[in-house]
């Protein structure tokens, strides 16, 4: 059972009333960290000028944030459970508002590669961490409701995140992208304090660093190269190579979770047919949204596009 730091007596009514707030507040963050990946790409044009590069050369920013992303969420279960669940969400929030600001302070493309990077640990450990709190503060009953106000930012980010983009680099600067997000962070940060107990998971046993590692190099190998295929960095050989040793290693990884005592990934809940039938369909459907900003040019957004 987790166990609750100092967590206050509340009426039925109150609980319920929290766990809707708290529930909206993790939906406001998610909705803040996949605006952030979306929103970036209408600003390129102007980025590109910022920085005096070449546009292929900034898609490294975009890149470098996928790639922390892939790396770190699957630490943020253990993590969480850990150190608690208040600690580690208000932490990401403080790194994701401090990387924003660091973004959009920089002043050369390292410097927005090396936020981009820390930003993508703010968004690893905010997003995952985020939903397990709502599913542990949910009643069982109002569990569909909780899960709704966490679907909206999916639906709605990638669709808003380029029209906003090109609507304030039209109208301001590229930098206030990234700068929106600290008054956004502050007030999340102070709900987050208020609301959220500090849930830590009972159980956990060590750190499974060798799944970390597996996990880390099979998510980066699969997102790098479908990222250089879809842009032509890479040859269609090279490519190809390196998504089939991702793939393998991916395979690897599995073999280990399933073996292993303490797995950083309990993959047992996908022996649930009803579970894999929800994770199977919800990954068509999030593609499906999540590709529409990259199939349209960013000139359809920006004022003369």
């Amino acid at each position: 059972m987790p166990a609750r730091d100092s967590i206050p007596e509340f009426s039925m009514s109150e609980m319920q009333r929290q766990a809707r707030m708290i529930a909206l507040l993790v939906a406001g963050s998610m909705f803040m960290e996949q605006l952030d990946g979306t929103v970036i790409a209408t600003a390129l044009p102007q980025m590109t000028s910022s920085f005096a590069v070449a546009a292929v050369d900034l898609n490294v920013g975009m890149s470098a944030y996928l790639l922390t992303l892939a790396v770190f969420i699957p630490a943020s279960g253990w993590v969480a459970d850990k150190f608690g669940g208040r600690t580690v969400f208000t932490s990401a929030i403080v790194v994701f508002t401090f990387a924003s600001i660091l973004c959009g302070l920089s002043q050369e493309l390292w410097q927005f590669i090396a936020a981009r990077v820390l930003q993508g640990v703010g968004g690893a450990m905010m997003v995952p961490t985020g939903r397990l709190i709502v599913l542990r503060n949910a009643e069982k009953q109002h569990l569909m409701r909780a899960i709704a106000y966490l679907t909206w930012p999916a639906l709605s980010a990638p669709i808003l995140g380029p029209p906003l983009g090109g609507l304030i680099t039209t109208y301001a600067s590229w930098r206030w992208i990234f700068l929106l997000n600290v008054p956004l962070g502050l007030i999340a940060v102070m709900l987050a304090l208020a609301l959220i107990p500090n849930v830590r998971g009972g159980g956990r046993g060590p750190f499974d660093w060798l799944g970390f590692a597996m996990t880390g190099l099979a998510s980066t190998g699969l997102v790098y190269s479908l990222e250089s295929l879809g842009r032509g960095h890479l040859s269609v050989a090279a490519g190809g190579f390196m998504l089939a040793l991702s793939l393998g290693i991916g395979a690897l990884t599995i073999r280990h979770m399933l073996r292993s005592e303490h797995p950083l990934i309990d993959l047992q809940p996908f022996r649930v047919p009803t579970f894999m039938i929800a994770v199977r369909g919800g990954i068509a459907f999030r593609a499906a949204i999540a590709a529409l900003p990259f199939l349209l040019p960013p000139g359809c957004f920006t004022r003369g596009g």
